[in-house]
């Protein structure tokens, strides 16, 4: 199967054949501390490098964190943001020298760069534009509506695929639950999202810094689509108008981590894990892999650091009573092989190609421990020709859309694409792994409604637990042509395309 551009896409739209469009007890004195002035570094640091953001990950107490604070001011480097509570600290400097510098300092485990590129305007690496209903067939899919439907569900087959048709008539889920779309930002000025939209609970992150401004969580025009049609899917309210979501009765914030060139870089995840923590979230659905790497090698001075930063964000969000969830990824990759080639990374500066081993080198976030690992399945059930796969990898599967060259849905439902919200009030398809990740955080919505008090892992095992098994079935030839596109290991309870199985809604309300 063919993929385009330099990155691996996150979000797929097939208008066209067959287009690609991807613990730590800190003193407890505020989840972050805010910059300091700059201060003049050290005459014999040099500044003369480009301008680079760092993470810089330290261990101790509050003492600690405050000495490092200090060796980075003298190490040429300006404190960003300091999230105290684990231990990692966002810096900008341009000596080139750095993150050496800052991997001596007594009190640091760890630092590395979170980029290649300056910190400029960068060209656009767009990560999928929804394909817009046309009038037409917006008038067509309300004319098969029945009694209860809102006028565009008989297009989306995802909803009976897991079941989410039959849930809604017991459970629409509950106001007292939040899932976080950390993403490129969504509009909540939508129609379909407005109602639940929860702003106490959304920021833009991108600096690494939460920004609260009024509306800074929404996509600026030009930027991705893809967070609005992702929060869409989870909760788009069941109101008589437009698309049905997962769980249309529950919250959704919008936490922007991707910048207006959709690059998402560490010290904006970190924040994004962390701002969600600390406003009650509790679901975060995270439908992006941490840019500049596809994988990121612990034993690389650099991207370890990041590893750990992001890693911690996530454990932290989940002690907080979090539920992490994310996208596989749209390489068709088996994430469980000995070695993988990685062709795209660093993807904001030149590619190099590599050989990387996954047990090693992850794909941040969703395959860190304790993250839901979601892949994608078409119409007809199966693997969805693009999705990552892996057995031992993947926790769950969920409707994620493909051509419907591959698998085409029954009648009413014209496309194999997922059918979400676009912003400015707009509706469109998108396929990826990234539109399964957001069915299995609407999921983990319902559960976290029906059993309000359970912790992260008791709904993730309950997840697992309810989701219907799937059997590997033939040998995988998606396109028919007699050759096997992919190797599902593993047993019909568990295995690599499907992992525990196709997530359940109904069984997440009843329960």
């Amino acid at each position: 199967m063919a993929h385009l551009g330099s990155r691996r896409k996150r979000a797929l739209t097939l208008p066209v054949g067959l287009a690609l469009t991807a613990s730590l007890g800190f003193l407890p004195t505020g989840t972050a501390s805010a910059a300091p002035a700059q201060e003049t570094p050290s005459a014999a640091v040099s500044t003369d490098g480009p301008k680079l953001s760092y993470v810089v990950n330290t261990r101790g107490g509050h003492g600690t964190v405050k000495q490092v604070r200090k060796a980075i001011e003298r190490a040429g480097g300006t404190v960003v943001i300091a999230y105290d509570r684990i231990g990692v600290i966002v810096a900008h400097s341009q000596n080139p020298q750095f993150a050496q510098s800052m991997r001596r300092v007594r009190g640091v485990d760890s630092a590395g760069a979170t980029r290649t590129n300056p910190i400029v305007p960068q060209a656009t690496k767009d990560i999928g534009v929804g394909q817009p209903l046309t009038a037409q067939q917006e008038r067509a899919a309300a004319a098969q509506a029945t009694a209860g439907q809102d006028p565009m569900e008989p297009l989306q087959w995802d909803l009976p695929a897991i079941k989410a048709d039959q849930a809604h008539k017991r459970s629409l889920g509950s106001s007292k639950v939040t899932v976080a779309v950390i993403d490129t930002g969504v509009d909540d000025t939508h129609p379909d999202l407005a109602a639940n939209f929860d702003r106490s609970a959304s920021a833009d992150c991108v600096s690494g810094a939460p920004d609260t401004t009024e509306g800074a969580w929404r996509p600026k025009a030009g930027e991705s689509d893809h967070g609005t049609h992702v929060a869409g899917t989870i909760a788009a309210a069941k109101n008589g108008v437009g698309v049905t979501g997962v769980a249309p009765g529950v919250k959704v914030s919008g936490i922007k981590v991707g910048n207006p060139d959709s690059f998402f870089y560490t010290e904006a995840v970190v924040c994004g894990f962390m701002w969600a923590a600390e406003h009650g979230v509790d679901v975060t659905n995270n439908s992006y892999y941490t840019d500049p790497w596809l994988f990121n090698c612990k034993d690389d001075p650099d991207q370890g650091a990041l590893v750990e930063a992001v890693a911690r964000a996530t454990r932290y969000a989940e002690g907080k009573g979090a539920v992490n969830v994310a996208a596989a990824g749209n390489a068709a990759e088996d994430l469980a092989a000995d070695t993988i080639e990685d062709v795209t990374s660093p993807n904001d500066t030149t590619p190099v190609t590599r050989t990387i081993d996954p047990k090693v080198c992850l794909d941040i976030p969703t395959m860190l421990p304790g993250v839901v690992t979601v892949s994608a399945t078409g119409a007809k059930g199966l693997k969805a020709s693009y999705s990552n796969y892996g057995d031992g990898v993947i926790d769950v599967a969920a409707p994620g859309g493909d051509s419907t060259v591959y698998q085409t849905p029954a009648p009413p439902a014209t496309s194999g694409l997922i059918l979400s919200t676009l912003p400015g009030g707009k509706y469109g398809y998108k396929a990826g792994t990234s539109m399964a990740s957001p069915h299995v955080a609407g999921v983990v919505a319902l559960i976290k409604s029906t059993h309000p008090y359970a912790s992260a892992a008791a709904v993730k095992a309950l997840l697992t637990l309810e989701a219907d098994a799937k059997a590997c079935g033939e040998p995988y030839d998606i396109n028919g042509d007699g050759k096997i596109d992919a190797v599902c290991e593993g047993g019909k309870n568990r295995n690599g395309f499907y992992g525990a199985g196709v997530v359940d809604a109904l069984d997440a309300v009843r329960w």
